[in-house]
């Protein structure tokens, strides 16, 4: 990969992250934890939650309480769980492959060798269904590959894992990684780039997007929606 297409992929990323997530992040997940009826609230645990982030439970901690957990935690999650499909294709526009079943093509950095790679977000985004299609894709390219006399070995059929560490790999991962080597995170991005740190670079490009982002009214104001919420409630 040349210095244009990985100066590409950095800026694809804050894109994504930019218009997909931080505009979900914002716009959506805190409109919708400013609504009482969004919370399955445990009502043994609520002014306790409160107290102990606050030292009081009045209607403003409780919804403090509910609102940060949901908005920096279980919202952002589940907001880049569900683009992730959108995540591939955005950090590699321009990178495709014309090989069915697989999704980019590239010259591996560490051992020179063409790779035909199927793409994943991380290390637990595969279910049992999946490692069937991967494996029987796989199959078809080294069908192809004996028909034209192509020299495609099989290492040269990976999975590559977007972010996360091979220790964090699933059950299904490893199903595949018998006979298909599977590559995560760093050692992904090394291979694809050739730079050893790069998988760092993504992750900084990613948190310079987020030194955009100062969302602390749009948080307070939320607070203070569901307070006033519960406040009526618990009247």
């Amino acid at each position: 990969m040349d210095d244009k297409q990985r100066k590409q992929i950095l800026k694809n990323a804050k894109t994504f992250f930019r218009e997909k997530i931080v505009k979900s992040h914002v716009d959506g997940a805190c409109k919708r934890a400013s609504k009482l009826s969004e919370y399955n609230i445990n009502p043994f645990l609520f002014k306790y939650l409160a107290n102990f982030l606050t030292g009081n439970d009045d209607s403003e901690s409780i919804a403090r309480a509910l609102v940060l957990p949901r908005v920096l935690g279980a919202s952002i999650t589940t907001s880049f769980g569900m683009k992730i499909q959108n995540l591939i294709s955005t950090l590699f526009q321009g990178l495709g492959s014309t090989t069915q079943g697989i999704d980019i093509e590239f010259i591996d950095a560490i051992d020179g060798r063409k790779k035909y790679c199927q793409l994943k977000a991380g290390p637990n985004t595969i279910n049992h269904d999946d490692v069937t299609t991967i494996v029987n894709h796989f199959n078809g390219v080294r069908s192809l590959a004996r028909t034209n006399n192509l020299n495609v070995g099989i290492n040269d059929m990976i999975v590559g894992v977007v972010y996360g560490e091979k220790s964090e790999l699933s059950s299904h991962y490893k199903r595949i990684n018998e006979n298909f080597p599977v590559y995560t995170g760093k050692d992904f991005w090394h291979r694809l780039t050739g730079r050893e740190n790069f998988y760092f670079e993504l992750i900084d490009a990613v948190g310079e997007v987020a030194l955009e982002v100062d969302a602390t009214k749009v948080i307070e104001q939320t607070i203070k929606t569901l307070a006033i919420e519960i406040e009526k409630k618990l009247q």
